[in-house]
């Protein structure tokens, strides 16, 4: 993926004097598109104080390894200045989260997380000039995210891990658009950070030792405007 991001860029540099394609299309005030995007999400675990009580001498570490997953969706995009867009990108996302529980006995228990998750990115964006027929751009934003359905595949004779069906994320990222005869493409890498305790209140043996769960994710998205 970074690879062809990059003969793009390098490709689009090198003609940057030739005929531009689509050269009034960022004058238009609202423009629309679509999104396809891939990611890498995982927990970020904070210990509560039980963790270090003879109540849980047993457990040995919570681990929070990365899993994919993908979205899909749309994008609204409107123009504030040359340089300055105002973008909202709702979304459906798919997440898997993993917490892989490691004792003293060498044994391990996990817990799986399955969520499909409704999204509403709202962003800045900061372009650079326009290069001939490629653009640079950064973003920074934030994003609501609210669960349209989920469960926890592990069975086990205790309470399962719960968590919070809301989340809110700070965004930040970088993508270049690449301007064509009949659409713009934009490939786009942006790093989320959940900024709520999504942890739930339900009583379980997997939530004793943790006291907050932060969300990190990140992804790359190809926007066809």
């Amino acid at each position: 993926m970074f690879l062809l991001v990059l003969s793009l860029t390098v490709e689009g540099q090198r003609y940057k004097w030739a005929r531009e394609n689509n050269p009034r299309y960022d004058q238009r005030t609202i423009s629309y598109g679509f999104v396809i995007g891939l990611h890498s999400s995982s927990y970020q675990v904070k210990y509560s104080d039980a963790f270090v009580t003879q109540a849980l001498d047993t457990v040995h570490s919570v681990m929070a390894p990365s899993s994919p997953g993908f979205s899909l969706g749309g994008l609204v995009n409107l123009r504030i200045a040359d340089e300055l867009d105002l973008r909202i990108m709702p979304k459906a996302g798919f997440y898997d989260y993993k917490l892989i529980y490691q004792y003293t006995d060498e044994q391990t228990q996990d817990q799986l997380i399955e969520t499909a998750i409704m999204e509403f990115p709202l962003a800045l964006k900061y372009k650079s000039a326009r290069r001939g027929n490629v653009r640079m751009y950064m973003v920074g934003g934030v994003t609501a995210s609210f669960e349209l359905s989920g469960k926890n595949d592990v069975q086990s004779n205790t309470a399962n891990l719960s968590v919070k069906k809301n989340n809110i994320t700070a965004d930040i990222g970088v993508g270049s658009d690449f301007y064509f005869p009949l659409f713009k493409f934009s490939p786009e890498l942006r790093f989320s950070r959940g900024l709520l305790n999504v942890i739930g209140s339900e009583a379980s043996v997997f939530k004793d030792p943790l006291t907050r769960l932060n969300t990190n994710t990140i992804q790359v998205y190809l926007i066809f405007q």
